[in-house]
């Protein structure tokens, strides 16, 4: 079943999402070498707390971390731990928060130091291609729609789109339907219907496509060890134009400081 939000249920939901995109400012002013994923973890967990909420993906099917930290070639789900980052890494940092029944899910991936040109063009595109699918996300379009506007773009430049792992509805639930691929075709799958939010959220490689999960049972990366870089985006599809929930602004803020 997919849920439509009412409008007041979106503005509820939006401050879940706000959450999301201050959590990650607090964890971008720490990113730097030799600091530990754990220790970004902890940031993220006390500031979400402070402000009342509950992180998202703690517990949720026994995931043991507040953020989903993936380093280089780690796509998704890595697990934080005593791993220092080192100069010239790329860092995805995935956050959820709960707050007044609603879920916010945003991510966004970081250059650690001083990062390989290819690699801060693949982060910058992949943030591009996160825009060209929110721009889909209107009333009458389909799901396909929002798929191929990642792909056309990203394997323009020679990149792949991740094919195992796909964004979702978000809601009273981290995940509801319908599922969102970073692939497809136009005019294909379930049409967009005013109220429907989505997490909308490309995985996109350096490298090929294909991805394995490691035997922690979490971290997914990259069959060739090639970098991946994600971000996410919750929406709300609107007739003309899709209204975004979460936020970058904050993050951006502190990285233009650095």
């Amino acid at each position: 079943m997919i849920y439509i939000k009412t409008d007041e249920e979106v503005e509820i939901q939006r401050q879940s999402s706000l959450l999301v995109g201050k959590t990650l400012a607090e964890v971008a002013k720490i990113i730097k070498p030799g600091v530990t994923t754990i220790e970004l973890d902890k940031v993220a967990e006390t500031f979400i707390r402070d402000n009342g909420a509950k992180p998202g993906f703690k517990g949720y099917g026994g995931f043991p971390a507040t953020l989903c930290i993936s380093v280089n070639d780690e796509v998704v789900h890595g697990i934080p731990g005593k791993r220092e980052l080192k100069n010239g890494d790329i860092i995805s940092v995935d956050c959820g928060t709960f707050m007044n029944g609603f879920y916010g899910d945003s991510a966004y991936t970081f250059a650690v130091g001083e990062v390989k040109e290819s690699v801060l063009m693949l982060l910058q595109r992949t943030k591009e291609s996160l825009y060209l699918a929110i721009e889909q996300a209107i009333v009458g379009k389909r799901v396909g729609d929002i798929g191929h506007a990642v792909q056309k773009y990203v394997e323009g430049f020679g990149y792949s789109v991740v094919r195992d792992l796909v964004g979702h509805g978000v809601g009273r639930n981290l995940h509801e339907k319908p599922e969102i691929p970073n692939y497809g075709r136009r005019g294909s799958g379930i049409k967009l219907k005013s109220g429907m939010c989505l997490a909308i959220e490309p995985m996109i490689n350096l490298g090929v496509k294909e991805v394995i999960q490691d035997s922690d049972g979490w971290t997914i990366r990259t069959v060739d060890k090639q970098p991946s870089a994600h971000f996410e985006h919750d929406v709300v599809v609107r007739n003309g134009k899709a209204d975004i929930l979460s936020t970058f602004e904050y993050i951006e803020q502190v990285l233009n400081k650095k």
